[in-house]
């Protein structure tokens, strides 16, 4: 039977420190080979926390490595630029996204999201639009939802 340690880290920039070390140094296994294997996989999300689970067997003390994808929130201002959402969502936008970087990211997220087609899966990505104070194509987000949906959403009118 494999110990598990889950820790978000950023992308690329995993260290020995907390979380990761304190976590798997009683497991006996050597945290700079993981710290380096973290960094390599997670290279490409540099600026972005990633979720990442460490098996390691405690036997023969290998582990391997699942990493995860940045959350949606993450993607979202990776695309737009900035570093993080409005604090006042209904009330102050931080930043705009276009429709086709919505498809892309609830096609990069797949299986995460909820829902069983793209067009569902663009919908949760447009809501946490919502949720981050941003425009999608420079229109409020529960605009664009009520226009994808056909019908009326709470809090646009």
């Amino acid at each position: 039977m494999a110990d598990e340690v889950s820790v978000l880290v950023e992308g690329g920039k995993a260290s020995g420190g907390p979380p990761l070390g304190p976590a798997l140094g009683p497991l006996g296994v050597n945290v700079g080979q993981v710290v380096a294997a973290i960094n390599q996989q997670t290279a490409q999300f540099q600026g972005m926390r990633v979720p990442v689970v460490v098996k390691v067997n405690p036997q023969t003390r290998e582990f391997t490595l699942t990493v995860g994808r940045p959350p949606v929130a993450a993607l979202l201002l990776k695309e737009a630029g900035k570093e993080k959402g409005s604090g006042k969502a209904k009330t102050e936008t931080v930043g705009d996204v276009s429709l086709a970087a919505v498809k892309k990211i609830a096609e990069a997220k797949g299986e995460d999201l909820f829902g069983r087609t793209i067009e569902q899966k663009m919908n949760q990505v447009i809501g946490t639009c919502v949720s981050l104070g941003m425009t999608v194509d420079g229109k409020d987000p529960r605009a664009v939802l009520a226009e994808r949906l056909g019908a009326p959403v709470k809090g646009t009118a």
